[in-house]
């Protein structure tokens, strides 16, 4: 296990170098020169070239990326010009709000989908099972920002049982501290997650339910309920784990149009606001931000299914 780990945390580091790399060629590509594409079209060549030689970007390129790691190393994401603000600084102030929606979200929709997609495997072909199923492709085919915007017209104008806009605290436990102004929030993102984690558990559970180990268990004589908890729930979870490490950096994409919907301060709302204002160092970190994440879940899936799944280990 402990060469597993050590690999899987090389390969890691060599993904998020090579991240690194790409961006930090992003800015260099998107106008001639760094101090253009921060300073804008408007400004003039010789504050252009003052900006440059000031922040180094008139350094050899390999100089240049060295330095940035360093700075990475360090935390420092550089400095959004538009807000006179360290990036690092407007990041930490919105990621928690962010991370607990997207937590929360993601622990609903499990609690949820895992038992749903049991069920539709155990009754296959029942009528709950087709409900289910043809429910589920109808939302997947829906856009998240349809879902948001017609639970806000159902829920908010047509039976005001929660507030269009989500609450605008600062707190990052105000899920908790005020749920009715973020239940429209946490439904959308947790009908957009349940309709892809069912189906999936579901496929995972047919396939196991024709194993030798189940219908053994189902000769022995032990209740359906033992059969299903104790040896079908672990081994076809499995490949959901799989699915929640690739979801994480999802759910940042998804935070980014349900916080740009229900106006909730968070990393979704900062990275829309910095587009409108073309801040390229804060969108440059939120696009490191989200391949660290896929990297990060990539791993943890890798290292639970190898936990639940012994076997993995001695395939690597």
């Amino acid at each position: 296990m402990t060469m597993y780990v050590l690999r899987r945390i090389a390969v890691s580091l060599l993904v998020l170098l090579g991240l690194s790399l790409v961006v930090f060629l992003m800015l260099h590509f998107i106008s001639d020169s760094p101090g253009r594409a921060v300073l804008g079209p408007q400004a003039s060549p010789q504050a252009v070239a003052a900006f440059n030689q000031e922040h180094g970007y008139d350094r050899p390129v390999l100089v240049q990326y060295v330095s940035y790691l360093g700075d990475l190393v360090q935390g420092d994401l550089g400095r959004s010009y538009k807000l006179n603000e360290q990036v690092s600084v407007l990041l930490w102030q919105n990621a928690g709000r962010s991370a607990m929606l997207s937590f929360a979200g993601l622990i609903l929709s499990l609690i949820i989908a895992i038992p749903l997609g049991i069920a539709q495997a155990v009754r296959k072909n029942s009528f709950m099972d087709r409900a289910a199923t043809a429910f589920s492709y109808v939302l997947y085919a829906t856009p998240s920002f349809l879902i948001a915007l017609l639970l806000i017209a159902i829920l908010s104008q047509a039976i005001p049982i929660f507030p269009a806009e989500a609450s605008q605290s600062s707190s990052p436990w105000v899920i908790f501290t005020d749920p009715r102004a973020m239940a429209l929030p946490l439904i959308t993102l947790t009908v957009t997650n349940v309709v892809v984690f069912s189906q999936y558990q579901r496929s995972s559970a047919l396939e196991q339910l024709g194993q030798d180990y189940i219908k053994v268990a189902r000769a022995k004589g032990l209740p359906e309920r033992m059969v299903l908890t104790k040896h079908l729930l672990r081994n076809a979870c499995i490949p959901l784990i799989t699915l929640v490490g690739i979801q994480i950096p999802i759910l940042l994409a998804g935070n980014l149009i349900v916080e740009s919907v229900f106006n909730y301060p968070g990393l979704g709302l900062l990275f829309l606001n910095s587009l409108h204002r073309e801040d390229y160092p804060v969108l440059l970190a939120y696009t490191l931000i989200g391949g660290v994440l896929a990297v990060a879940g990539n791993f943890i899936a890798d290292l639970m299914v190898a936990r639940a799944d012994r076997r993995i280990e001695l395939k690597k």
